[in-house]
């Protein structure tokens, strides 16, 4: 009689195959949590780049705005309007409105009354003009840190407007706007700038929106990143319109 060949497979057989597949579920875990490990600083470091760009963006369609203003002004527009007795209603913001595709909403405006008016209230609780407000600005959604720096000789003046032509230091050496520290920001309707004074001091222990500096907005259109050290006197002289100054790179 021949003996039957098959052998039975050892009893314990299941319990290795199982032992082998938690040890391929444990390698998987930890590769994950490895790549996660990694990707995560990466993360954080392209996150700010991502918030400069849009800010820098928002800053360009701001320049756009106020170039094609002057296209059909024949001028800037002033930094705020005044009323009979001269005090402050709208803002530059306000006015160039129309020319950031926001015609609808400058529509709802009245003008003839302050910003803060109640027959303005509809439009003062707004918080959706994307283009007022840096993503890294962590502050209230209906305020900016876009502001104008407002002197008796900028681009952009209390009550009254200058022209392209009247920029005699060079429309790449003169700033209009720039990004002030999150303390400064101001609601987007409100005729409140940056005076020579506010721009000069901020500095290394500001809350800057943005790591070292700060994003400007020069009358040619072009966006520059300020670093925070910039001396006084280069500061001085890129928001004087007609101040003879000779500017190096900066």
């Amino acid at each position: 009689m021949i003996a039957n060949s098959r052998q039975e497979a050892p009893a314990n057989t299941p319990t290795h195959r199982h032992g082998f597949s938690v040890i391929k579920i444990c390698l998987a875990i930890a590769i994950v949590a490895i790549s996660v490990a990694l990707f995560l600083p990466a993360t954080r470091n392209v996150r700010p780049a991502l918030y400069r760009s849009q800010c820098m963006n928002n800053l360009k369609q701001i320049g756009l705005a106020l170039h094609n203003y002057h296209d059909e002004y024949q001028a800037f527009p002033p930094a705020y309007t005044v009323d009979a007795d001269g005090k402050p209603l709208h803002s530059w913001r306000t006015l160039i409105l129309p020319y950031m595709e926001q015609k609808a909403l400058y529509d709802k405006i009245d003008l003839t009354k302050p910003w803060d008016d109640p027959a303005n209230a509809e439009v003062f609780k707004l918080n959706n003009i994307e283009a007022y407000r840096c993503p890294s600005e962590l502050g209230p959604a209906t305020h900016t840190t876009y502001l104008a720096v407002v002197t008796s000789n900028s681009c952009l003046r209390p009550g009254g407007s200058a022209r392209l032509s009247d920029i005699k230091d060079g429309t790449s050496n003169t700033l209009m706007v720039i990004e002030v520290d999150s303390e400064h920001a101001v609601h987007w309707m409100a005729p409140n700038d940056a005076d020579e004074s506010l721009f000069l001091a901020i500095g290394s222990t500001s809350k800057l929106v943005h790591a070292g500096g700060m994003h400007a907005l020069h009358a040619d259109g072009a966006v520059r990143f300020l670093n925070v050290g910039l001396s006084a006197e280069i500061r001085r002289a890129l928001i004087s319109i007609d101040g003879n100054e000779t500017l190096t790179d900066y």
